[in-house]
């Protein structure tokens, strides 16, 4: 590690400070932690507990989701938000049955292979499940090498491969800490070394932060996607038809479905794109259900 490591830093106070987050205690499981991880992508901790509790009360190893109906991981998804995840993670868990024998695997490379296990995913549940030293990045960690590595006030566009050299650059060669650091760097990026208000007073490593150094310079990158209003949009018409199908046990019509959003045009986007995304599916006689 260089010789101003921040890993240090970060660990003892992720030691002192970290939130007591269901996935982080004793005993938790791999699976736990794999559906965490779906949940926890773009959707924040607090909405994401309840629901996580659910999912694991019902389905608590992947041969119980595997051997349910796509339609009830859908169901159950309810308004956590992008319910493609919930397909996956179905799927997912029928790979684990039909490929590892119900288990989750720890191998970074088995688990890439599995449906809807991106980098950070696999990465994520090899280190924080099975305790392997594997660097793991998201938008986070991105945030808080860029300030105190780079001396960026923004990660910029994602780079996978650039941010997991940059992570692995500063990860303690001891596993144990490795997986501290980890989990470390995302709680400060998360809770005090924020987007828009960071608390650079209350921050471990202010002394060593290449951007507070600096001066806190504006960030002059390339620019960065913003996400577009939610409301009146084709995301919110799409949670709003997906709502209706949720509801109902048995198939609906186009004339129930145009009560949620009367304007044809865009309903009808919105429910194409619900089709192809296999979130929905068209019956014979013309009516729409979950996928089965």
């Amino acid at each position: 590690m260089p010789e101003t490591a921040i890993a240090p830093r970060i660990t003892t106070w992720f030691r002192e400070n970290a939130r007591d987050l269901p996935w982080r205690r004793e005993g938790f499981g791999s699976w736990g932690i794999l559906v965490s991880e779906f949940m926890l992508q773009q959707t924040p901790v607090i909405r994401v507990i309840p629901r996580l509790e659910e999912w694991l009360a019902r389905w608590p190893v992947p041969a119980a989701l595997a051997s349910t109906p796509a339609s009830e991981a859908v169901r159950a998804w309810g308004r956590l938000g992008y319910p493609r995840r919930a397909l996956n993670l179905h799927a997912c868990a029928v790979a684990i049955v039909e490929r590892h024998g119900g288990e989750v695997p720890e191998d970074v490379d088995a688990l890439l292979d599995l449906p809807g296990v991106g980098p950070y995913t696999a990465r994520a549940v090899a280190a924080f499940a099975f305790g392997h030293r594997h660097p793991v990045v998201d938008v986070n960690v991105r945030r808080v090498l860029a300030r105190a590595v780079a001396g960026q006030g923004d990660p910029g566009p994602a780079r996978t491969k650039v941010d997991l050299a940059a992570m692995e650059a500063q990860l303690p060669d001891d596993v144990a800490e490795a997986r501290l650091f980890n989990a470390g760097a995302m709680e400060l990026g998360a809770v005090i070394c924020t987007a828009r208000a960071p608390r650079c007073d209350d921050c471990p490593v202010r002394d060593l932060c290449a951007w507070r150094a600096a001066g806190y310079p504006a960030y002059d990158g390339p620019a960065r996607v913003t996400q577009k209003r939610y409301e009146g949009s084709d995301r919110q018409v799409r949670g709003l038809l997906l709502a209706e199908l949720r509801s109902s046990h048995s198939p609906v019509s186009a004339a129930d479905l145009a009560t949620a959003w009367p304007e044809p045009v865009q309903r009808g986007r919105a429910l194409d794109g619900l089709l192809a995304d296999g979130l929905a599916v068209r019956q014979a006689d013309g009516t729409y259900a979950l996928p089965s």
